[in-house]
């Protein structure tokens, strides 16, 4: 079988879909990377090759809104190049759904670590996924009709989003209770990834407690920088902050805070004794993988979801809003790494993620598409 990886080029995405990459190749498909030079090393790393090149923006989910005829184009050559007998791609990556469909193709799409759209059946859980949807839908219309593709006529509004199969890397715990997932969405777990270490990689911190902190987008949200600032101005904890697709940093003069943009996260997570974050996949199921409590702080997009879904399953505390003072800051982070129950749950979650097939499954799916 020849396989196409043709992922967004953004390490929370590209990093699981390398991961499922490699297992295809243990076991004996041949696997070809379309990616933009940003994620070069990476497939390098992974073992994997580099077949075709994008444009820089192209595969970029800070351009996902805008580029998706680049998307299209991109995956398109690459399909002609290649000839590959299945897809598989990263959700946001428009470009490759409708270049899939245009080439006859199927095609498995990797996605967050919850369903963000619509369930089949089920409660409402207020967290705007008809919204999402259609805004998802709104993006997608575009590039098929800059594509030239007539307009299609599903039952379900979302069935072009979710490929011959959509693969979510959470597990079912974080989803809402009795909500039925569309037939073709599944868990396969977190497909969990990273480079090896770089030869002078950052020193772990050497004592006491740490919090590590992973920033995504604001989405007209409020920053966290000055509950950052607030909560480690003193006190006991340290955080590392990684600041991913955030902006600059705004850290206060003599604030403790390390702040930085690294390859990996995992010894972070490690050493840490919680997980700060917006809520965004790759941080929450390496704080669920390494047995680390979640302090949330959701904005926009999947945020909510996840931020939810994390909350909804025992394994976060909800940091406090924007105004809050810096005792009630302090004590959220100190309260967080000091539970018991809340880290109890979280190894009990972590546990039904880490059970070390996540890659194998998500092979099975691919394999059963091109079928």
């Amino acid at each position: 079988m020849n396989v196409t990886l043709c992922p967004l080029s953004d390490p929370g995405y590209l990093y699981p879909v390398l991961a499922a990459g490699r297992e295809l190749r243990r076991r004996g498909h041949t696997v070809q990377v379309l990616a933009g030079p940003d994620a070069a090393p990476a497939v390098a790393a992974a073992g994997l090759e580099l077949s075709a090149l994008a444009p820089r923006t192209a595969l970029s989910v800070a351009h996902w809104t805008v580029r998706g005829p680049e998307q299209y184009a991109a995956v398109a050559a690459a399909v002609r190049e290649l000839r590959p007998d299945v897809l598989v791609t990263s959700v946001l990556n428009h470009g490759a759904l409708v270049a899939a469909e245009a080439a006859g193709l199927p095609v498995v799409v990797l996605g967050l670590a919850a369903h963000l759209w619509p369930y089949r059946f089920g409660p409402d859980d207020g967290c705007g996924r008809a919204w999402r949807l259609a805004e998802m839908l709104k993006h997608y219309t575009a590039v098929r009709e800059s594509a030239g593709l007539a307009p299609r006529r599903d039952r379900f509004a979302d069935t072009p989003l979710l490929g011959s199969a959509f693969l979510l890397r959470g597990h079912p715990v974080m989803e809402v209770p009795g909500a039925e997932l569309p037939s073709v969405v599944g868990h396969v777990g977190p497909c969990w990834w990273e480079p090896a270490p770089p030869a002078r990689e950052e020193p772990l911190p050497d004592a006491g407690p740490v919090a590590y902190v992973h920033l995504g987008r604001t989405f007209g949200g409020s920053s966290l920088w000055p509950r950052l600032n607030a909560a480690f101005a003193s006190g006991a904890y340290r955080a590392v902050v990684e600041l991913g697709r955030s902006g600059p940093p705004e850290a206060a003069p003599g604030a403790r805070l390390t702040v930085g943009r690294r390859a990996r996260m995992g010894p972070l997570v490690e050493r840490a004794d919680l997980v700060l974050t917006n809520a965004t996949s790759a941080p929450v199921l390496a704080a669920l993988l390494h047995g680390k409590p979640l302090l949330v702080a959701p904005n926009g997009s999947e945020q909510q979801v996840l931020a939810a879904a994390c909350l909804r399953a025992g394994v976060a505390r909800r940091l406090p809003d924007a105004g809050a003072g810096t005792a009630e800051l302090r004590a959220a982070v100190e309260e967080t790494g000091r539970d018991p129950g809340l880290r109890a749950r979280v190894r009990e979650v972590g546990g039904l993620l880490a059970d070390g097939k996540s890659e194998a499954r998500a092979a099975d799916a691919v394999e059963s598409a091109a079928r």
